[in-house]
């Protein structure tokens, strides 16, 4: 069976969703699948790893086509106007590719390009990581075609069935992580040592991006959280551009805790799993607006799950689709001196938390890469 994923974005790229799409096609290929990962090729930040297998360290056992596409910047405010075009452009360029070659199934987590083929092909399938009324254009059109679409969060599913979407063509597929890359045998204290971290301090950790799409991602609250925290007590943020690390430095300099405050900055994904298993507690405060409440399902949050280390999250309903009280201490969004008491609790009650996080690892195995590409292929695979 012949499995096309087209992307319309730059590959590699250091963000999460490259990660993603990268796992996704090593697990579908696992699975049996031909797989080609179709993309344009653009400007690349990486000076070492160009190609994806290297970059996100998969295995090579799909095909990777990247396609030539009009690369180009204009002054200012006029950039945007360059994004879209080249969207554009690269769009029609994977349209092109895919329309005339034989395929089961062409998978993409982008609408343009399935927009086009629609017009041409049936095999079509839409991978859904937001919502906008925007994209309505493309909404209607897949609903007409009946293509099958799958979301990452239950709240996006309910997006896409008000817009008219029947519910069998939907399907809820929460993101995943690869167990054997993050369950990894290696005590607090080795971990420490290895990435040369403070050995006598309380560590609380946050793994990711420090804003995403211009939002927020509260690291704000965490730094403030801090005051109403003991002063053996520091934060470690691992990931971030050098803009959004300077930012926070700032804020944190004006509260007088930039002491601290550890940015390692951006990190290979394969390291990731050893700073996980250094923190005493790790974190996701994201603040309350409707895409982190009902769409998303951060590849962190599982990766945390599978690092045995205690988790405080903010109580939001996506967050909750996956985590609750016998796996994690939840608290109020936007709200750092009820962070600070998630924090502390989990400080002040190892055996009790011990139990949390491995809870957590049990719940985590049911959220592998293999099990969401298997479950995602037996949905598309569905008769009508």
């Amino acid at each position: 069976m012949r499995l096309i994923y087209l992307v319309n974005q730059r590959l590699p790229i250091e963000k999460a969703y490259g990660i993603q799409i990268a796992k996704m096609c090593e697990a579908f290929a696992g699975l049996g699948l031909d797989l080609e990962l179709v993309f344009p090729r653009r400007g690349n930040p990486s000076k070492t790893k160009k190609n994806v297998f290297d970059y996100f360290e998969v295995k090579k056992n799909f095909k990777e086509v990247m396609l030539p596409s009009l690369d180009f910047y204009l002054p200012g405010k006029l950039d945007i106007i360059a994004v879209s075009l080249k969207s554009f452009l690269s769009a029609f360029q994977l349209f092109l590719y895919s329309v005339l070659k034989k395929s089961d199934i062409i998978y993409s987590r982008d609408e343009l390009p399935l927009f086009f083929l629609s017009f041409f092909k049936k095999n079509l399938v839409f991978e859904a990581h937001k919502f906008s009324k925007k994209r309505g254009l493309f909404y209607r059109r897949f609903k007409k075609k009946k293509l099958k679409v799958i979301t990452i969060s239950q709240g996006l599913k309910n997006e896409f069935l008000k817009f008219g979407f029947k519910f069998e063509d939907v399907l809820v597929a929460p993101d995943a992580v690869d167990l054997e890359a993050f369950d990894i045998g290696i005590s607090k204290e080795s971990a420490r040592k290895e990435l040369n971290l403070p050995e006598s301090k309380k560590l609380i950790g946050y793994v990711g991006q420090l804003r995403t799409m211009g939002m927020k991602k509260g690291i704000d609250d965490l730094i403030s959280s801090l005051k109403f925290l003991p002063e053996e007590v520091s934060l470690v943020l691992v990931g971030g551009n050098k803009f959004d690390i300077d930012f926070y430095k700032k804020i944190s300099e004006n509260k007088n805790l930039n002491e601290r405050i550890l940015f390692i900055g951006r990190v290979k994904h394969s390291l990731i799993p050893f700073y996980l298993k250094a923190f005493d507690v790790l974190t996701m405060p994201f603040p309350f607006n409707q895409h982190y409440a009902l769409y998303m399902s951060p590849l962190k949050l599982f990766e945390y799950m599978a690092s045995h280390r205690p988790i405080v999250a903010t109580n939001l309903s996506s967050i909750q689709e996956i985590l609750n009280e016998k796996n994690s201490v939840l608290i109020e969004p936007e709200n750092p001196k009820n962070l600070a008491e998630g924090i502390k609790f989990t400080l002040e009650n190892e055996s009790l938390v011990e139990n949390l996080a491995n809870q957590a690892f049990q719940d985590v195995k049911n959220y592998t890469w293999n099990k969401r590409t298997s479950k995602i292929l037996d949905f598309i695979l569905e008769p009508e």
